[in-house]
């Protein structure tokens, strides 16, 4: 294989990989508190010494998430929750801690508010929250005081990362901070309410063809400069 055929290979395993973030951002334009993802390329240049010049080579390896807010749904729902501005709420899970921004829970067998996936939501001491049984008029301040009856139950945590890049997807509308987490100055969160997706569908479609007939005419460079090469041994071997 030539150089121009391996800078034209690098380039379309990055389309590749962008073709399959496009299409899971697609999946989950419903997605309560899904984050969009885009792939971030660069160049990587490989010297070939003073008799040939260099090679540049497109690397699409690295996935960002886009977190722009979502939009804002209506749900009246007592456990329902949407992080306005800044903040992510924090579950504890089997794997450590996790950052969400899907607020919807319900309170388990014990009491505590855990997400559809049964991981606790943390209060912003790093404890789960406890609901009473017989809790009646459950009200969630804005600055994430929970009560019930007009007695407080705690405090809903919101939280950032202390370095904003040290954010990584785990899974689904779960991220991974690698680092320490800090709390938010002055929470902002809505009761009744759920964020929704932050993907645009339309702008979602429009990628994904830009990136198919860019990937076609990758392959049909290809395949052309295949035919160079049989063309070029052929005359060749005669």
């Amino acid at each position: 294989m030539d150089n121009a055929s391996y800078v034209m290979l690098t380039r379309m395993s990055g389309l590749q990989r962008e073709l399959q973030v496009v299409a899971h951002n697609i999946a989950n334009a419903a997605t309560t508190g899904y984050r969009r993802e885009g792939v971030v390329f660069s160049e990587f240049v490989v010297g070939m010494g003073r008799a040939e010049p260099s090679i540049s080579m497109a690397l699409g390896n690295t996935r960002q998430t886009i977190q722009l807010q979502g939009g804002m749904s209506q749900t009246n729902a007592p456990f329902d929750f949407a992080v306005e501005g800044d903040g992510f709420f924090q579950l504890e899970t089997a794997q450590g801690p996790r950052l969400t921004r899907a607020g919807i829970f319900t309170p388990n067998a014990a009491g505590e508010l855990v997400n559809p996936d049964g991981h606790r939501l943390l209060d912003a001491g790093g404890a789960p929250i406890f609901v009473p049984p017989d809790a009646r008029d459950v009200k969630l301040a804005r600055d994430g005081t929970l009560s019930a009856n007009g007695v407080p139950l705690g405090q809903v945590g919101l939280v950032m990362p202390a370095d904003p890049v040290a954010i990584s997807r785990a899974a689904g509308t779960l991220f991974a901070v690698e680092g320490d987490v800090v709390p938010v100055e002055n929470p902002q969160i809505l009761q009744g309410f759920l964020e929704e997706s932050n993907v645009d569908p339309m702008l979602e479609l429009s990628r994904m063809i830009e990136v198919q007939r860019a990937y076609e005419r990758g392959k049909s460079l290809m395949d052309r400069e295949d035919d160079r090469i049989k063309g070029v041994i052929q005359t060749l071997g005669r």
